[in-house]
Order: C-alpha cells, then structure tokens, then sequence
C-alpha cells in the first residue's frame, strides 16, 4: 500500500529534473543567454553585457520552469574547451546550440561544431534547440537561413526533436518561447523521462 501511495505522490507532486547543456563556439552569447534565464525564471538581475566575462570552464544556472528543474550547463566553446564537453554528454536531457547569426565568418566553425555533436552517440535523440542569437544587429542571418546553411534536416534523425529560434539574448527576446519548447520536448522525450526513473 505504501509503494501505491508514494508511486502517486512521486506521479503529482514530484518536479522532473533535467540536465541543458548550453554549447556553442566561443563568443556566440551563451553566457549572457544563462544570464537571461536567471532573470526569467528566478528573478535575478542579469549581469550587465560588459561584465560578462568569455567562459573559462562551466557556469551552473538552476531554476524551476513549469513544474520541472532545469540545471542549464554552460561549458565554454574556445576549441581548447570544447575537448571538455563530452565528459557531459552521458548526463545531459537536452542541448542549446547557440550561433552568432552576426558573425558570418564562423558559420562554417560552427555548423562543424554543431554536427560532431549530433553524430556522437550520447547526443542522439535529445531534444535540440538552436538559438540563432544576435538577431538584433543589423545583417543577422534569420533563422531560416541559418537552418538552411546548417542543414540541420539532413543532420538529424527523424527522431531527434529540433527547433531552431531566433533571439537576442542580451534582451531575452525569444529566450521564454524556446525554452517552453525544450521544456515540453524534455516532458516527451524517451532518454529523458527514463534517466528520471
């Protein structure tokens, strides 16, 4: 009788935790995208842009989003880093590839950079949220062009959920819509209710 009652007590009232990494090369904003969910969802004033340093190793943000905690991993993209990010893989629920859509130069870098993520096994079938940061400077590649150089439908299984944004995460302008997406991916996706158990 216990286990039937504690079994329905886990069902409604227990909160799901999911492990985000946030990746990216090096200066594409996934920084200041964690600073924007700390004021979003926790209430806490961001840093201000200037103050935001390049990350040398992992910055940690924990917050709660609809009923569920997320713990964002923000692991720095310098390719001195980036050797560092598959020690995470295995823990992770879901992944947020962020790109300058402002930098044309690094386009290339970072479509390389997104793909050996998604061919190494420990990343297949999470839920994948690119954000196409930086919308706000003039010249930025949209969203739908940045999916098309990327050519993310070739680069996924079909049983991959993928969504890719637009946003400006110095103001946070399309930060709430793509993490409700993840937040709603991770609720259906098969690894992640299954690392919960």
């Amino acid at each position: 009788m216990f286990s039937l009652l504690y079994g329905f007590w886990n069902l409604f009232f227990r909160r799901a935790e999911f492990q985000v990494l946030i990746l990216g090369v090096d200066r594409a904003g996934k920084t200041t995208l964690l600073e924007q969910l700390k004021r979003l969802y926790t209430g806490l004033d961001p840093l201000p842009p200037g103050k935001i340093p390049p990350t040398v190793g992992l910055n940690i943000g924990r917050m709660q989003v609809e009923r569920c905690k997320l713990i964002f991993w923000d692991l720095g993209g310098t390719p001195a880093l980036r050797s560092l990010w598959e020690n995470y893989y295995s823990e992770a629920h879901g992944l947020i590839f962020v790109v300058d859509t402002s930098d044309h130069d690094r386009f290339e870098e970072a479509r390389d950079t997104l793909q050996l993520l998604l061919n190494h096994p420990d990343l297949a079938a999470i839920p994948l949220l690119v954000f196409a940061n930086k919308q706000d400077v003039e010249g930025a590649t949209t969203p739908r062009e940045l999916e098309a150089m990327f050519g993310l439908k070739q680069l996924l299984s079909s049983s991959q959920p993928q969504n890719m944004l637009g946003t400006t995460a110095l103001n946070g302008d399309g930060v709430q819509e793509g993490i409700e997406w993840l937040v709603e991916a991770l609720r259906k996706s098969p690894r992640a209710m299954g690392m919960q158990q």
